[in-house]
């Protein structure tokens, strides 16, 4: 599957989707660097993509940088606010308790 997306960016161009598909991919490989890598560009090319922010979030997160997951939560929250995305909101306060339970 990894190689597929990276073949498809390669050839038929960049876009916020197939870089999510590829950051959710790397994820799930427990690949968290290179999840960021193109996770950080989905973000770049859609700034409303809320369940890229909430991918991002949980890369930070996985990788130890909590300040990092915070910020990416707490912006994911503000994206999924404006677009209606109630379950996102949902998730995203789960994490952000995490990170707030794992500094207390």
């Amino acid at each position: 599957m990894i190689e597929r997306l990276e073949d498809m960016i390669a050839t038929s161009g960049d876009s916020p989707h197939l870089r999510f598909g590829l950051a959710s991919a790397y994820f799930r490989e427990e690949q968290f660097e290179a999840a960021l890598a193109h996770v950080s560009v989905a973000v770049e090319l859609d700034a409303d993509y809320s369940a890229a922010w909430r991918l991002l979030g949980r890369v930070h997160m996985n990788l130890g940088d909590n300040v990092a997951a915070q910020q990416a939560l707490q912006r994911g929250i503000e994206v999924a606010t404006r677009r209606g995305d109630q379950q996102l909101i949902k998730e995203m306060r789960v994490f952000l308790k995490r990170l707030q339970r794992a500094k207390d």
